[in-house]
Parts: structure tokens; C-alpha cells; sequence
């Protein structure tokens, strides 16, 4: 079982946007790119916004499933891709231990993989990705979120200040 993390980071609609952005505009010069191949489903979104943003009409997809709510487990692949990635850019929202980013590399060693967010276990499997998070960090995305009342950080247990 995976540790409880430490910290929450959650991202809104529009800072995932602004962010998926910013790698579209860090990707332009590598390019041009053939397709995007999008990692389901966390890669959707920002594959979205990545592919109208560098004009690519093509976009396909890689599905692992790797999480179960908020723990992390032994990535499943679901449906692959053929080919060895030529001139595709891989696009997911996260990089976490590596585990999906290691699978991806193993089925298209060509491809340009990159995430909007990235840990440092992951990062090493990446080419390219705009925000790091600590590896306890556990990302709040817009589709993974409600509104609801949250205490003030002074009120947590482990908020990272001194005691």
C-alpha cells in the first residue's frame, strides 16, 4: 500500500491549460510532429490542448491503466499502438515513479515523450515536461476534484512548518 501523501497540488482548469500551453509552446521547436499519441486518460486533456495548439490532426492513443484511485499499481496495458514512434510526440499529465513512462518507452523508443508535470523518479524517462512536483506531492487535478470546504494549512497536522 502506498504512503498517504504529504502535500496536496491541486490544478484548475485554467492553470492545466495555461500549463499544457506552455509545453505546447516548449514543443513547437522540436517538431513537426506526425501524430500524438495520448495516454489515456490522464493524457487526453492536455493532448487536446497540445494538438490544437502545434496543428496536428492526427492523435491516437496508449491505454495503461496504473492507479486505482490514489494508490499506484502494476500498469496494465490496455491497447498499444503499432509502430516504433517515429515522429510522434507521446503526450501524458504526469510522470510519476516512471512505471508508464518506462512501458511507453519499450513500445515507442522513437517518440518524444513529454508531460505537463514530472516527479523525480519519473523524470529521467521524459523528454520534455514544464512543472516539477516533490515525489510526496499528490496532484489535485480539475477532473479528480469538487468543491468542498478545506482547512487552512495551519490547521493540518503536518503542514511543513516548524513545531
Amino acid at each position: 500500500m502506498a504512503a498517504k501523501p504529504a502535500r496536496y497540488f491541486p490544478v484548475s482548469w485554467d492553470e492545466l491549460h495555461r500549463d499544457a500551453k506552455a509545453l505546447a509552446w516548449r514543443l513547437a521547436g522540436l517538431g513537426p510532429f506526425r501524430g500524438i499519441v495520448a495516454i489515456t486518460r490522464g493524457g487526453l486533456v492536455p493532448a487536446h490542448i497540445i494538438a490544437r495548439e502545434l496543428d496536428i490532426r492526427l492523435i491516437d492513443t496508449v491505454c495503461i491503466a496504473s492507479y486505482e484511485e490514489t494508490e499506484q499499481r502494476e500498469p496494465r496495458l490496455l491497447k498499444g499502438v503499432e509502430g516504433d514512434g517515429e515522429g510522434w510526440l507521446v503526450i501524458d499529465d504526469l510522470v510519476d515513479t516512471g512505471q508508464t513512462g518506462r512501458i511507453l518507452r519499450r513500445l515507442l523508443p522513437k517518440a518524444h515523450f513529454a508531460t505537463v508535470y514530472a516527479k523525480p523518479e519519473g523524470r529521467p524517462v521524459v523528454d520534455t515536461f514544464i512543472t516539477e512536483v516533490s515525489q510526496d506531492t499528490w496532484i489535485l487535478f480539475p477532473w479528480d476534484m469538487e468543491r468542498q470546504y478545506a482547512k487552512p494549512i495551519v490547521a493540518l497536522a503536518d503542514h511543513g512548518g516548524e513545531d
